[in-house]
């Protein structure tokens, strides 16, 4: 049985027992949460958050890509969440590679050169990152100004979030 079809017979279960269908399309907590799609990382489960409470966008990486972006602004604007929170973690895949190198590498194993992903948002230092995705949400010109937006770095060893403080000029390359 392949994982695929060990999943839907989960989901068979799952959906046995089902009582959620009743909730709202608006997160009830008014919040979004960007993080990475490491496997580790249970971000409902280390907020404290319930099925309902919040929006998770999960990129590798943690990026606010143009995807990312476009995901928070229906979270905002049609969906009334009030504030973002930025979520990298420690020991992330994304900082054991560069762009260009995976892109070399790609290209060799398939022998085609191809024009997406433009960039894979690789970088080699976790709060930097934290500091530039931050950057990259409150300069959006369609994010309110008064928009919180927070940002973090998850230890995938001892479960605990740390605050990363954005600098007065944060680059948003």
């Amino acid at each position: 049985m392949s994982t695929t079809d060990q999943l839907l017979t989960a989901n068979e279960r799952y959906a046995h027992s089902f009582k959620l269908g009743h909730l709202p399309m608006p997160p009830a907590r008014k919040v979004a949460v960007l993080a990475c799609m490491d496997a580790r990382l249970t971000v409902e489960q280390f907020l404290g958050l319930e099925t309902g409470e919040a929006h998770i966008i999960r990129n590798a990486g943690g990026i606010a890509t143009e995807d990312a972006l476009r995901s928070l602004l229906i979270s905002h604007h049609l969906l009334g969440t009030q504030e973002f929170l930025i979520i990298n973690h420690t020991d992330c895949g994304m900082l054991t590679f560069r762009d260009e190198d995976l892109r070399d590498r790609l290209e060799q194993q398939s022998g085609t050169a191809v024009v997406a992903p433009v960039h894979f948002h690789a970088f080699s230092d976790l709060e930097s990152n934290v500091r530039r995705q931050i950057g990259r949400v409150r300069s959006h010109p369609w994010i309110p100004k008064q928009i919180p937006v927070r940002g973090f770095i998850y230890d995938v060893k001892t479960g605990r979030l740390r605050e990363v403080q954005p600098s007065a000029k944060t680059v948003v390359a």
